[in-house]
């Protein structure tokens, strides 16, 4: 069974309104106590006030003189006093209000002692409830008796009773205040709650462009600035996913067309074979047209392979000090037929006692890819392999005189299977280069390239000094 719900709203406006509430209660009671029991507290300090000038009027010679005048003067403010015995009998003046006091043991102990005994709230020894006060009379260093004055309590009830009401009338227009006042804040915070929830439902379908409003105010403020992180972060993420999985797309096609033509053109050569549809002397071209498409398809998958291993770090460099010159004759004689069937010249030109930091064998293969680039894209013309020192690099540059790339498309040439249109017919397959972007990083050095259409290309590439141990 599903349990009921409440609304936040609801909670935040019940919530105030019993904190409120409950404080208040509590505040009125204390309160209501101590006005109470200041009030008794002032009336039997009141009696003490009139028990004392009642005594001074008693040790005089002649007591009973003005005594009378005490008892229409206190009867008219609703005090009523008398003087008793040790044996609890009135002495002065006899009241039917008064009958024989009834003193308790531990009361006249207080008494004798010669303290002043304060009663607030009696119901047992007069027909009505009375706040009363005894002090003792002393005459001639000597106990006789005492002086207690009463006072009805009815009065301080009916000051504590309206004090009630006043104080309920005041609890109610709090609450209502209280209700109005919570009725707005529940809303201003529901609805950045709200506004929340939104966000996070716009999240859940696949919509990270959202923006929540941000503040320092508390930690809702906070709350919504982490969460346009978040959905930022998520927005970055879904692009990178989708920018993966169109390059998935992309490098499918792309290894599907390329593998297309030498697959085609192999079982094409084979189909004649077998059904000896070529004559003897095309026979062992269409051997050497299948063996030459079989090495490019060779050279795909190991190309991709290669690349894979870059970018999963799963090549190991082994490093060492590599003398330029050197370098740049391997790749001179490396790619000298080549070159020389398009009519190229390859010139190097090493700085003298110059050495390159990193792997030979990479090194080579970075060199190799971007000279047979520049080959594919020059005829007749050059092509310089530069070394030289800079304070904190090694300098490689290799430029041609050929037929340069578009400025929109430098940018573009690290991608993997990309291809100018230059290049489309040439039987290249587009990741040399995206091989060379990656075994310069993992060199932890850098490529650049300059181009002018029609001009040329040129290739720098920079890597950092062997680092001495000592420093």
């Amino acid at each position: 069974m599903k349990k009921p719900r409440i609304k936040y709203f609801y909670q935040l406006i019940g919530s105030h309104l019993s904190i409120l509430l409950i404080a208040l209660l509590i505040l009125s009671i204390l309160f209501v106590q101590y006005v109470e029991e200041f009030a008794y507290e002032e009336k039997a300090e009141e009696l003490e006030r009139y028990g004392e000038q009642i005594l001074r009027e008693l040790e005089r010679p002649r007591p009973g003189t003005d005594l009378q005048t005490y008892v229409s003067l206190l009867k008219a403010q609703g005090i009523d006093f008398i003087v008793f015995d040790q044996q609890s009998r009135v002495l002065y003046p006899f009241s039917e209000a008064f009958p024989p006091i009834d003193l308790t043991e531990e009361e006249w102990n207080i008494i004798e002692q010669g303290e002043t005994l304060v009663v607030n709230r009696d119901v047992e020894r007069f027909e009505i409830t009375m706040t009363f006060v005894a002090m003792p009379y002393v005459s001639d260093g000597e106990l006789v008796g005492g002086v207690l004055l009463a006072s009805p309590v009815s009065g301080t009830r009916e000051m504590v009773s309206e004090l009630n009401k006043t104080l309920v009338t005041a609890i109610l227009i709090a609450l209502a205040v209280a209700l109005l006042l919570s009725l707005l804040l529940s809303k201003l915070h529901v609805s950045r709650i709200q506004r929340m929830q939104k966000a996070t439902s716009m999240i859940t379908n696949g919509r990270y462009d959202v923006n929540l409003p941000e503040t320092n105010f508390d930690e809702i403020g906070d709350l919504s600035r982490d969460f346009n992180k978040m959905a930022n972060k998520l927005q970055q993420s879904n692009e990178e996913i989708e920018r993966l999985e169109n390059r998935r797309r992309q490098f499918m096609a792309d290894v599907s067309h390329e593998m297309r033509t030498p697959l085609t053109t192999i079982a094409g050569v084979i189909e004649g074979l077998r059904n000896n549809m070529f004559e003897e002397d095309q026979r062992e071209k269409g051997i050497r047209l299948v063996s030459d498409e079989t090495k490019r398809l060779i050279r795909l998958v190991n190309e991709n392979l290669d690349y894979e291993k870059i970018r999963s770090n799963q090549v190991t460099l082994t490093k060492e000090e590599v003398e330029s010159e050197e370098l740049l004759e391997i790749i001179q004689e490396h790619l000298y037929l080549q070159a020389e069937e398009k009519g190229d010249h390859i010139v190097i030109e090493p700085e003298a006692g110059t050495v390159i930091y990193g792997d030979m064998d990479r090194l080579i293969q970075i060199l190799t890819n971007i000279v047979k680039n520049s080959i594919q894209f020059t005829d007749h013309g050059q092509i310089f392999l530069r070394a030289f020192k800079e304070p904190a690099h090694m300098v490689i540059e290799v430029e041609d005189t050929g037929s340069g790339i578009d400025v929109e498309e430098i940018d573009l040439i690290w991608r993997r299977f990309y291809k100018t249109d230059f290049s489309r017919g040439s039987g290249q397959f587009g990741l040399g280069l995206s091989i060379v972007k990656q075994l310069v990083t993992l060199h932890e050095g850098d490529i650049q390239v300059e181009s002018t259409k029609g001009q040329g290309t040129k290739f720098t590439i920079r890597l950092p000094h062997k680092k001495d141990p000592e420093a």
